[in-house]
């Protein structure tokens, strides 16, 4: 029975958020013909679409625009001095973001047989969703809920009401100086975009800049900032946030030195917080804490009718992650089959110039969890492609096991996210070393230096004198 006014649905399966995570599996399970509803409250498209991946790509693609202008001189090219129509990069954006909405909206979804509510979701009971006057009896929920900014907990901070990932691409006019709050991908993502687009921009960072990256991308990346302008700051603490009438000062100290400075913005990039409010969790049973929604190996929570994934689940915060877990939870709430999540083979690209893409394990986390760690690092110095496009600032590394296993493998440069896959592939095929050394790659590419890594790992064995010996003893014999 329902209340007066309500109307129940019945369905195989009830997804909460339309992100990433959400649609995808929303997507399949239709397809798959599973009955289907997806209950959203804010846009379609969620974080990605909206205020993150597509946005933030955007204003990257047009800072890069803008950077290559003064690069040309090295190759006997010279332009004027750019000018930045911030305006116009702001059309750019939301011209992007338009472009793609189409595949996440409503229409689309509907199309292909998604009932969707837009409401707000919260949990009555184990197996009862309330969503405005509806209410949905599933034999399977997916949470799908996201994450948003978190703001650290410093004085003033809060109330000087600083720009995150959500409200930094609605600016009108560009910023004048720009503080950045986080030295991780997102912040320095950013930082390096306004600083190109003509803004003064300081980095503050707690601790080091990129610290799940190799301490070699790390320094690259370091000293690429640094030349550019960009005043960065690390191991700085933040004492104190005061907000003025057209500006924002921040007081912080490194190794105990106090220092000051004056921005017109603020920009907050220090890490997310799990959408697990208001959602009726402990209702349905299921446990969380402050890393989002705590789930098994199949994405289960501690109720087994109820699949969290993407962000809310505390586990990796990327776009491809958020695909991967929803077709984890399309074989295990669809076909009963028990898959299971695998990170080893998980690649993420930092969007910086140059670019950082990295998939596997890192020197650090390899030499702890085997006891045979081998690394190959090649410079992009020594790749013709890279030379004849004065593109030379990066490198491959790789990391790899007993026999050549390839455990992991970073690299910067020129469009290293797209590059990563040959290594995505290895890792996750197991693919043995020799394979990728014999593979015929086009001459002159960046991607040769795959192919040169690899080998350089069999240069010192095959050039042994063992196998000098072995090769003058078959020369006596060979007619």
């Amino acid at each position: 029975m329902t209340q007066t006014g309500t109307e129940l649905i019945e369905c195989d399966i009830c997804v909460i958020g339309g992100g990433s995570a959400g649609l995808s599996t929303a997507a399949a399970a239709a397809q798959l013909g599973a009955t289907t509803v997806l209950v959203e409250r804010g846009e379609m498209g969620g974080d990605c679409l909206n205020t993150g991946c597509v946005p933030s790509k955007s204003l990257i693609a047009a800072a890069h625009r803008a950077h290559s202008a003064s690069d040309g001189a090295r190759f006997g090219v010279r332009f004027a001095a750019p000018e930045i129509d911030f305006g116009r990069v702001k059309q750019h954006i939301d011209d992007v973001i338009a472009a793609i909405a189409p595949h996440d909206s409503v229409e689309r979804f509907k199309g292909l047989g998604v009932r969707v509510l837009r409401e707000t979701a919260r949990f009555e009971g184990p197996d009862l969703l309330s969503a405005g006057r509806f209410r949905i009896r599933a034999r399977r929920y997916v949470v799908a809920t996201g994450s948003r900014a978190a703001i650290p907990p410093v004085a003033g901070l809060a109330a000087a009401s600083p720009l995150t990932n959500e409200s930094i691409f609605e600016l009108q006019e560009r910023p004048d100086h720009l503080i950045v709050v986080g030295g991780g991908p997102i912040g320095l993502e950013l930082a390096q975009a306004y600083r190109r687009l003509g803004a003064e921009v300081t980095v503050l960072e707690r601790t080091v800049i990129l610290p799940r990256d190799e301490p070699e991308a790390a320094a690259l990346v370091r000293a690429t900032l640094q030349d550019e302008g960009i005043a960065l700051h690390e191991r700085s603490v933040i004492s104190s946030v005061r907000r003025h009438p057209g500006s924002v000062e921040v007081a912080f100290a490194v190794d105990g030195l106090q220092q000051t400075v004056i921005g017109t913005h603020i920009l907050v990039a220090a890490g997310r917080l799990p959408n697990v409010e208001d959602l009726g969790l402990d209702k349905a049973g299921v446990d969380f804490g402050p890393r989002g929604i705590i789930v098994d190996k199949r994405l289960r929570t501690s109720n087994r009718k109820i699949f969290a994934i993407g962000d809310v689940a505390g586990g990796p915060q990327f776009t491809h992650v958020a695909a991967y877990h929803a077709g984890i939870v399309i074989r295990n709430a669809l076909f009963g089959i028990p898959a299971k999540v695998d990170y080893s083979a998980l690649p993420w690209v930092t969007y910086l110039d140059p670019e950082i893409a990295h998939v596997g394990l890192t020197e650090t986390e390899a030499r702890k969890a085997h006891r045979s760690v081998e690394t190959v690092l090649l410079s992009l110095e020594e790749n013709d492609r890279a030379q004849a496009e004065r593109a030379t600032k990066g490198f491959l590394k790789l990391v790899l096991g007993r026999r050549g296993k390839v455990l992991g493998a970073t690299m910067v440069g020129p469009n290293a996210g797209e590059a990563i896959g040959f290594w995505c592939l290895a890792i996750s095929q197991s693919l043995p070393l020799s394979a990728v050394a014999k593979t015929i790659l086009p001459y002159p590419t960046i991607s040769e230096i795959s192919k040169r890594a690899a080998g350089s790992y069999f240069t010192t064995r095959l050039f042994s004198g063992r196998v000098r010996l072995l090769v003058r003893t078959i020369q006596k014999w060979l007619p």
